[in-house]
């Protein structure tokens, strides 16, 4: 998810995407950790929308 449509959701799309992605994120981990996966760079780029997520979160609390 790229930044530019990060900030066109609203706060409660923000918190609805990140949980989406946290719970994506832990079941990658999990799959990976039992079978490597077929391609182990999905973690990374969930892991960063994550934070892209996070970021927006707390940059818009702070306004």
């Amino acid at each position: 998810m790229k930044q530019s449509e990060i900030k066109e959701l609203s706060v409660e799309e923000l918190m609805e995407k990140m949980a989406a992605f946290k719970k994506q994120h832990a079941d990658l981990k999990m799959a990976h950790s039992v079978t490597p996966l077929e391609n182990p760079l999905q973690l990374r780029k969930v892991k960063r929308t994550v934070a892209r997520l996070a970021t927006e979160i707390t940059k818009r609390e702070n306004q």
